[in-house]
């Protein structure tokens, strides 16, 4: 993700987060066709369940259709599961406490990104120790987490000051999108697409408030 940092700013990418639940044997033809779609900078496999052997085989299911159409999939926090199912990296959910450790167990070729949610400095910290990208959020509103959002402000700043890729995530709207699409290199998109009757469509119309 970092090869997309060039001096004059570009549209942003599109960063799909997984729904935290979905059915093996469709969701992967879902996924599928958002890809033939839209074009899509990275996946990422973001299963709530704590069942190992579910989430490594959703891991082996996603890898065939991302990397099919060459397209990065990171997994949420398991940085065990990384190597042994072929993943290109892991995203973090813990700023920078565990960063250093990561890039040392998985490597340089290894994508490794951090939630910051509205940290600044968490998210200076993270870059310091090798983060490839961050992400802040939730950007909308929203009653998840600790409700403190990531303001237009802080992308602003982060698109003057930091090279390091920052993705905006979290309850996302068409309004949004066009207000922080100058700001930042990624958008993190989720329910916002899961939650309709046609993702691909939606995605696509969310991809067009990208400019």
């Amino acid at each position: 993700m970092t090869d997309d940092i060039i001096e004059e700013k570009q549209t942003p990418q599109i960063y799909l987060i997984t729904p935290s639940e979905f059915e093996l044997s469709t969701y992967p033809d879902v996924l599928a066709a958002c890809l033939d779609k839209v074009e899509v900078g990275c996946v990422r496999l973001s299963l709530g369940s704590k069942d190992e052997f579910r989430i490594a085989k959703a891991a082996d299911a996603l890898r065939e259709v991302t990397h099919a159409r060459d397209v990065a999939l990171v997994i949420d926090s398991h940085v065990m599961l990384v190597e042994p199912h072929g993943l290109d990296g892991v995203h973090l959910d813990d700023a920078a406490r565990t960063i250093k450790t990561v890039r040392k167990d998985l490597g340089d070729d290894a994508i490794i990104g951090t939630n910051c949610y509205a940290s600044r400095h968490n998210g200076m910290t993270a870059c310091e120790l090798g983060a490839d990208y961050i992400s802040f959020g939730p950007v909308g509103d929203t009653a998840l987490g600790n409700s403190e959002k990531a303001e237009l402000e802080l992308f602003q700043w982060w698109s003057e000051m930091i090279e390091v890729p920052v993705v905006a995530e979290g309850a996302l709207s068409l309004d949004l999108i066009r207000t922080l699409s100058p700001h930042t290199d990624f958008f993190g998109l989720s329910d916002e697409v899961w939650k309709t009757e046609n993702p691909a469509e939606t995605l696509a119309i969310l991809a067009s408030a990208m400019v």
